[in-house]
């Protein structure tokens, strides 16, 4: 992120999602001021900075809050910015962005093992949820950028393909060729 020098977390010391915040910062490599709230009596910070829900964790960066803990690490993360390259970048750039998109891959194939969902066996799971939205966008990327990624990462294609089978995923998923004539419109319009 740029212009990290203010940064301000607000956080519960026990918090789930704040730990996973303060994991994707440390990584990342991001100075920030921890502060802690106490959830019985609220900062006008907090009150301010979520002021619809009023919940932690919020990141304030250079005074703007981003609520929702997966929200703010795809910005601390910057996963977007890695695909947006891959569909839309030319040459060694998009060629760079590529590898990069396969290695977030690999590093996810091996997160879910030989287990049927990043949860565990038996259930969709919080992970799986997370993630699965970023299949919708697999045709865009290989049509892109001319690869495979069943060829790279077989077992994470064969998760999507697991996940789309149950209804309540596939029904609130775009179809990827709506995807990919969205990536056309952009595309042109850059």
């Amino acid at each position: 992120m740029e212009g990290t020098n203010n940064v301000v977390l607000l956080d519960f010391w026990a918090s789930s999602f704040g730990m996973r915040l303060r994991m994707a910062l440390a990584l990342k490599g991001i100075h920030y001021e921890g502060r802690y709230e106490n959830l019985f009596d609220k900062s006008p910070l907090l009150l301010k900075m979520n002021s619809v829900h009023k919940k932690i964790p919020v990141l304030i960066h250079n005074g703007k809050p981003i609520c929702e803990s997966l929200i703010i690490l795809e910005y601390i993360n910057q996963i977007y910015s890695t695909g947006r390259r891959v569909w839309s970048g030319k040459g060694e750039d998009q060629e760079e962005a590529k590898k990069e998109l396969i290695e977030i891959f690999k590093t996810l194939e091996g997160e879910l093992g030989d287990k049927t969902y990043f949860g565990g066996d038996e259930n969709l799971g919080f992970v799986d949820v997370a993630l699965v939205p970023f299949t919708s966008w697999f045709y865009s990327y290989e049509t892109c950028a001319n690869f495979s990624i069943e060829a790279e990462c077989p077992k994470l294609v064969a998760w999507a393909k697991r996940c789309m089978q149950i209804e309540s995923v596939s029904n609130s998923l775009p179809h990827p060729h709506k995807i990919y004539a969205y990536v056309l419109v952009w595309s042109s319009l850059a």
